[in-house]
């Protein structure tokens, strides 16, 4: 099977509970990093803020991710360190609700660091 082009096609090929939830992953990223430009980067989906990345999202046989998140202060770290997998990674796993409200602000604030 070829790698995908878009991100369109990187959705399309995954099974449906994978599928649901990189879906609103994806949503929140964006709504997170308004302008944000979308592309296929190291086979997986990215968004991009002014040519650069943002953050890169992918699907996994037991979760969802986002790379590469950086270390945060205060509160919002404190959310996101029990979803952290290694240094940069955030892990959310399937059947559990995808906590979108903390992706779009893990997003968002991705998004202030690289403005």
């Amino acid at each position: 099977m070829p790698a995908p082009a878009t991100v369109e096609e990187y959705l399309a090929a995954l099974p449906e509970g994978a599928r649901t939830a990189l879906e609103q992953v994806r949503a929140a990223v964006l709504r997170g990093m308004p302008g944000a430009t979308e592309t296929i980067r190291y086979g997986m989906p990215a968004a991009m803020l002014g040519g650069r990345y943002g953050l890169h999202y992918a699907a996994w046989k037991r979760h969802a991710a986002l790379y590469p998140v950086p270390v945060f202060d205060g509160d919002l770290e404190a959310e996101v360190a029990p979803h952290r997998s290694g240094k940069d990674a955030v892990h959310l796993p399937y059947g559990h609700p995808v906590p979108a409200d903390l992706v779009e602000r893990v997003a968002a604030a991705v998004a202030a660091r690289r403005g």
